[in-house]
């Protein structure tokens, strides 16, 4: 991907697409009665929200390219961040939410590490590394939470 109005195009989808699925994942784990979870899922939304912003913000004055669902380059057709999320329900448990969160961040990270290799664009290999780099800090905090949660 040379493009770099479609990198942000498609950044902006992902990151718009994890908000919402940590803010379900949230709830499922308000529902099942576990707080610190849930508040780590809301932070997590958060920072969804705050890279979506980014990626607006960096588009500067022009509008980003208004994608069809087939125009999206997602590995596999679908979002990396969507793929594996058809589970989420207030029954799940709270190791399979947190696998389940674990398993979107690592596929957004490899998005973003993927497209910063192989472009031939510097903004957009420069960008692509720096969105891998946020993915991967979120990928080691839900480490962290999994081992604390399997103390």
């Amino acid at each position: 991907m040379d493009d770099i109005h479609l990198f942000l195009a498609h950044a902006v989808r992902l990151e718009a697409e994890a908000a919402r699925r940590f803010e379900e994942l949230a709830d499922a784990m308000h529902t099942f009665g576990n707080a610190e979870v849930e508040a780590f899922f809301r932070q997590m939304a958060t920072y969804s929200r705050e890279h979506l912003a980014e990626a607006q913000t960096r588009s500067g004055f022009r509008p980003l390219p208004a994608l069809a669902p087939d125009e999206y380059s997602w590995p596999d057709g679908t979002s990396p961040e969507t793929a594996a999320w058809a589970g989420v329900d207030g029954l799940m448990s709270v190791a399979d939410a947190l696998q389940l969160a674990l398993q979107s961040e690592q596929a957004g990270r490899e998005f973003y590490a993927v497209i910063a290799a192989g472009s031939r664009n510097p903004r957009v290999k420069s960008m692509a590394n720096e969105f891998a780099a946020e993915e991967a800090e979120h990928v080691s905090a839900l480490e962290r939470l999994i081992e604390r949660c399997a103390a």
